[in-house]
């Protein structure tokens, strides 16, 4: 990590970042594609303002046969990224809107949520669920 990019980490963290590791994957149908897509997706996760995203390691393109019962082969790329969050209703939302195959919390070892981190955060899964529901123009299924 430049030494630039690590002071502001370690300062952020003494401020209360949460530090993480995400595995980002991408499936598609040219090699092409998987590589173009997953780094448009890491730079719009860039940009993110409650992030900052230090350390990328873009892993080979691999060629997957018979990924889905259609296709004879498709191209899988995956990313590993060590970011910080400012708090974790933005971890939270990164979770939600980048959609990692796997998450770890590096930093700190316990957190404690306040109320209006805990609301916000159940406000954007509620939105989230919301939006599921408008795609596939149903509705969220109560009991009685």
């Amino acid at each position: 990590m430049a030494k630039d990019i690590s002071e502001t980490v370690n300062s952020r963290m003494k401020d209360g970042w949460i530090r993480a590791w995400a595995a980002i994957e991408v499936l598609a149908v040219t090699e092409a594609a998987a590589d173009s897509s997953l780094e448009k997706h890491v730079e719009s996760m860039s940009a993110e303002e409650n992030m900052i995203i230090y350390k990328k390691e873009f892993k080979k393109t691999e060629k997957v046969q018979h990924p889905f019962d259609k296709s004879k082969e498709a191209y899988s790329k995956v990313v590993e990224l060590e970011f910080i969050a400012r708090r974790f209703e933005h971890l939270a939302y990164l979770v939600m809107n980048y959609a990692p195959s796997s998450i770890e919390i590096m930093e700190p070892s316990e957190m404690k949520i306040d109320l209006p981190q805990a609301q916000t955060l159940l406000n954007t899964i509620s939105e989230l669920m919301h939006n599921f529901v408008m795609l596939n123009q149903g509705a969220v299924t109560i009991k009685t």
